[in-house]
């Protein structure tokens, strides 16, 4: 039996960084809040798009994790878009509980910069 793959028509369109990497924004479908940046491969969105769970590539622990898998704070994915240089994907996610490793609803709060 082989391996399934992405899409080669999707694959295509994908500008990856030197890791192989795409990021991937995963925002709250009915708000439009921002709920944290995570990295993908092809393999991360194809399983993305087959499952309709958000699955992410740690870069750090260099494997795949699904998200909510250890917490129960999983994202149903409802639709995924890539933006107009292909660098980039937009995860539009059902949350549920928070977003971030901290606890926080989303990887952002509290998080705000200084400007002039």
């Amino acid at each position: 039996m082989t391996t399934p793959t992405l899409d080669p028509a999707i694959a295509e369109r994908l500008k990856r960084n030197d890791a192989g990497l795409i990021a991937a924004i995963a925002q709250q479908h009915d708000t439009g809040e921002v709920l944290m940046l995570g990295w993908m491969d092809d393999e991360a969105l194809r399983r993305t798009l087959a499952t309709g769970r958000a699955t992410y590539y740690s870069r750090s622990r260099q494997e795949y994790w699904r998200k909510g898998d250890t917490s129960g704070h999983i994202q149903e994915v409802l639709s995924v878009s890539l933006d107009c240089d292909g660098d980039a994907l937009l995860v539009q996610v059902n949350q549920h509980g928070p977003a971030c490793h901290t606890g926080t609803r989303t990887c952002f709060t509290g998080r705000e910069l200084p400007h002039a």
